[in-house]
């Protein structure tokens, strides 16, 4: 995902969470005016400069971000909270880390449907899986991201080795 759509999507949170007047109605106009003059001058000029990025959006975007939101009112109220929660996640790590789940991210759409039950299935078989079980599973994740790729490469080897002599 571009910076532009992280932009626009991060537009379409906040405008998810503000519930602006033009999306409630004549009689919420005042609830805005009244929340507008509660925030401080910080957080004023942190939505005029938000609001400056979505004039900015070229009209598809808008387009875009217009139809995410109505799918995030769309959700059951416990869904959207479950929303919510990882957006305030997400937002919380550092540009860095952000960054990584987006490509993490993008891999994971350009998998086939596939490939991507299976990784759903594996998902669910360590959620699921007892604590010490899944406690083992995240240590040997946590050694294999540390390897280089021709430990990984290596370690794939030996393991392909091991389950031919299992299969003899």
């Amino acid at each position: 995902m571009t910076r532009r759509a992280l932009v626009a999507l991060a537009l379409a949170f906040a405008a998810l969470v503000a519930r602006p007047a033009w999306a409630q109605g004549e009689p919420a106009r005042e609830d805005a005016r009244a929340r507008w003059e509660k925030l401080t001058p910080q957080e004023r000029e942190e939505l005029r400069g938000r609001y400056q990025k979505w004039k900015a959006l070229p009209e598809d975007e808008k387009a875009r971000v217009r139809e995410r939101l109505e799918r995030l009112r769309a959700l059951p109220p416990e869904r959207r909270a479950e929303v919510e929660r990882n957006w305030r996640a997400f937002r919380a790590l550092p540009h860095r880390e952000q960054q990584e789940v987006m490509e993490r991210f993008a891999r994971w759409r350009e998998m086939p449907p596939e490939r991507r039950a299976q990784m759903r299935e594996a998902f669910r078989e360590v959620l699921n899986a007892p604590p010490r079980e899944r406690q083992r599973y995240l240590q040997n994740l946590r050694r294999w991201r540390e390897m280089s790729p021709g430990e990984r490469e290596h370690a794939r080897e030996r393991w392909w080795q091991r389950r031919e002599r299992k299969g003899r």
